[in-house]
């Protein structure tokens, strides 16, 4: 292989929006170090996986990956495993697959550029795996952003909550923020370039607590509102413990905050809440509910649930059946309970079969889809912002996203043409469980 094919490399990314722009933030270093992406593994010298480790199916689907790829190791393509797959197994993957030259933790991004210089020089392992007691975020001017329109920034790294069914304080490290002024002048680098939305990340967003001690989560949130240029700020995963009415506060007070929170509750039953370390019961979730059910404006709400967490009777998954009715929430992100590496939940007894975690996953998701096909037909008749995303030529209909986060296939006037990252208002006509569909409103309609 010729030096100058070593110098390519290929990424792929699992899981998150963490992840997501994590590898953004790496493709911008290897670029900078001089290397060059391309997009197929065949074509690479250097093949990378970004990797998610929340649940088992995402491991997994990581090692059959690279045991797919072993093939290629005689072509002299050096592999690497990033991301929580690489934290939470450090060197024990070179055990399990050989194959593999650079094991790099999200929390040691930082190094990468130190560590490209071992593999160039023929070192077959290398490792870059930070504890829990960096202080570090991965902050870098050379990310390469993928989305012409929507900027993500991370202000939060790790998490301090230590629940008791996730592997991530383990993979991530402790909670660590950035400066307020460090945020600012990306939105505002992001704003000069173009991008109209930012998306800012978490794996506790709302948990963010200013270096400098000057701006808390909200006045952080209003001031990227109003950065000029900047028409949404989104931001994602709030953990209810450390979510304050001062944010609701805040989207009601700016404009270019979306109408959208993500609230995770996982369970609607005390018992079980208490069993996975979450830090609150369902009355104080429901109080923040209230909040935001109060808020001027008409705020989303999404969730993530579990079901089967051991130790689950009946009674308490209909808990969590009766928390959706009394909260109504717009979508959910719902999983079956999986036992992680290192984590509590592994101490407790997982008796319950995979076939009835299954079965209640199923009624959940059921009940879910019935509150989500309820809750759309409010928007029928309503004129509503929504940032073109591209165009479905087979429909004819292009696709759009409201400020609430859902998707809104709609037609427009023939031979009308629209630029993906612009606004345009569109009335909806038609719901469905999980998309709305509408017509563009004419200019001075």
């Amino acid at each position: 292989m010729s030096a100058e094919s070593q110098k390519t490399f290929y990424l792929e990314t699992f899981g998150c929006q963490m992840n997501v722009h994590d590898s953004e933030k790496v493709i911008g270093t290897l670029v900078h170090e001089g290397y060059r992406q391309v997009q197929t593994v065949e074509e690479a010298g250097l093949v990378l996986y970004n990797t998610c480790s929340i649940r088992d199916k995402a491991e997994q689907k990581v090692f059959n990956r690279l045991s797919d790829y072993k093939k290629y190791k005689k072509q002299g393509k050096k592999f690497g495993v990033l991301g929580c797959v690489a934290q939470q197994e450090g060197e024990k993957i070179f055990d399990r697959a050989p194959y593999v030259s650079m094991v790099c933790g999200s929390a040691s991004y930082k190094n990468l550029p130190q560590m490209l210089v071992q593999i160039e020089a023929g070192n077959q392992r290398v490792t870059g795996l930070d504890d829990r007691e960096t202080e570090d975020c991965f902050e870098t001017e050379f990310a390469a952003r993928t989305n012409p329109h929507r900027g993500y920034i991370t202000i939060i790294e790790g998490c301090d909550k230590f629940c008791a069914y996730c592997v991530v304080p383990f993979t991530r490290g402790k909670e660590r923020s950035r400066t307020s002024a460090s945020v600012l002048t990306e939105a505002r680098q992001l704003a000069d370039l173009g991008y109209t939305e930012i998306q800012l990340l978490g794996q506790n967003v709302n948990s963010y607590r200013d270096r400098d001690g000057k701006k808390s989560f909200a006045e952080l949130l209003t001031a990227i509102g109003e950065v000029p240029g900047i028409e949404r700020v989104r931001f994602t995963t709030s953990h209810p413990r450390d979510f304050g009415r001062d944010i609701v506060d805040a989207i009601d007070a700016s404009p270019a905050l979306c109408d959208h929170v993500h609230l995770p509750i996982q369970s609607g039953s005390d018992r079980v809440l208490d069993a996975m370390q979450r830090l609150y019961t369902r009355d104080e979730y429901l109080e923040r509910i209230a909040w935001i059910h109060s808020a001027k404006r008409d705020i989303s709400i999404t969730t993530d649930l579990i079901v089967g967490f051991p130790g689950e009777t009946e009674r308490e998954f209909e808990e969590t059946l009766s928390l959706l009715d009394e909260v109504g929430y717009d979508s959910a992100f719902t999983f079956k309970y999986s036992p992680r590496p290192n984590t509590p939940a592994l101490r407790l007894d997982d008796a319950i079969s995979d076939e009835e975690k299954a079965r209640r996953l199923a009624v959940l998701n059921e009940k879910q889809r019935q509150i989500q096909t309820h809750r759309n037909k409010r928007h029928l008749g309503q004129s509503t912002r929504v940032m073109v995303e591209g165009k479905n030529a087979a429909r004819g209909q292009w696709i759009g996203r409201t400020s609430q986060i859902k998707v809104l296939n709609f037609t427009a006037a023939e031979g009308t043409q629209l630029k993906s990252g612009s606004y345009v208002d569109v009335r909806v006509t038609t719901s469905f469980p999980n998309s709305l569909v509408g017509e563009m409103v004419e200019t001075g309609a």
